[in-house]
């Protein structure tokens, strides 16, 4: 008898540990995300130390945006084991959630782990480009640029970093190598908007046309490009620009007072007046008598001199 319930006692774990492997590759098979995690419970309630059933639970949840409860199986696998792949995964988990500090924690932390890990790299510069560390966020930029030395993006994010400390100079650079690696509509377009920033307006132009050959879905590539050649003086140009950029969304403020200001400028005094009202009623503004009630659109915040010389003009329209 005693041998008998020995035996017993040694063949029901046998059993159980079976069960949970066979229960843990049907999870792994299906494609239904609450299937999945009910599957993976039943491990982990029979294997409360299989780590394995904790890190797809959370990669499950994380998919099914319960970002909080991934971060709760990932923290467990940490505890206990921490690796690089757990940590970067929580850290997407986290930054989900805006948490950009406790990513950019878990980032590093994944790195620190395993230096050969460029996306838990590219993540934390991506991050610290989110917090506003720039200098640091180049620094890792560059070092992954090292490694793949071929990847648009990285030059592009870099250029977004350079422009933030005014490096415009290293800014355009990246923004160039971008284009000669993918000559995109993404990247001229990102180009051609930095150089509205930096009020290159000529080669601004020139970037947007470029980049709206290969795009013509690009609203905010009219919108930019109108704003170019009001600037260059090419009304016409601008006026067809910005009734294109209104075409994909008519309540475009900004759209209407560039195409207000181009008719201005075209001495079309009907048509501006009717573009600079559609703009005021959108604003809600009904007594117009301060610039600064303009001050959320792009005009004030980014080419306030001439939007404010021509907005008085604008006003006076009757």
């Amino acid at each position: 008898m005693k041998k008998l319930i020995l035996l017993i006692i040694v063949v029901i774990p046998l059993l159980n540990f079976g069960q949970a492997k066979k229960v843990l590759r049907k999870a792994l098979r299906t494609t239904d995300l609450n299937e999945k995690i009910k599957l993976l419970n039943q491990v982990i309630d029979e294997e409360p130390k299989n780590l394995d059933a904790y890190f797809y639970r959370a990669a499950a949840k994380n998919d099914l945006g319960d970002y909080s409860g991934a971060i709760v199986d990932y923290s467990k696998i940490i505890v206990i084991e921490p690796d690089a792949d757990t940590y970067y995964n929580r850290g997407n988990s986290k930054y989900s959630l805006k948490d950009f500090t406790g990513a950019r924690v878990d980032y590093a932390k994944a790195y620190m782990l395993d230096e050969n890990f460029i996306d838990a790299l590219y993540s934390l510069a991506c991050v610290k480009l989110d917090l506003g560390e720039f200098d640091r966020a180049i620094e890792d930029f560059t070092t992954i640029i090292k490694q793949v030395p071929d990847n648009p993006n990285i030059y592009a994010l870099r250029a977004i970093a350079y422009k933030a400390i005014e490096k415009n100079t290293a800014a355009i650079e990246d923004y160039s190598m971008a284009i000669a690696i993918d000559p995109s509509a993404d990247n001229y377009y990102n180009r051609g908007a930095f150089l509205m920033d930096i009020k290159y307006y000529k080669e601004a132009q020139s970037d947007l046309t470029r980049s709206l050959r290969l795009n013509r879905n690009n609203a905010f590539g009219y919108f930019y490009r109108g704003a170019s050649n009001l600037f260059l003086g090419a009304f016409n140009n601008s006026i067809s620009d910005f009734t294109k950029a209104i075409s994909f969304d008519t309540m475009d403020f900004d759209a209407y007072l560039g195409l207000a200001m181009a008719y201005l400028k075209n001495n079309d005094l009907v048509n501006a007046k009717k573009a600079y009202d559609r703009a005021n009623a959108i604003l809600s503004l009904n007594d117009v008598n301060n610039i600064k009630q303009y001050a959320n659109t792009y005009w004030f915040q980014n080419q306030y001199y001439y939007f404010n010389n021509v907005v008085v003009e604008l006003a006076k329209l009757k």
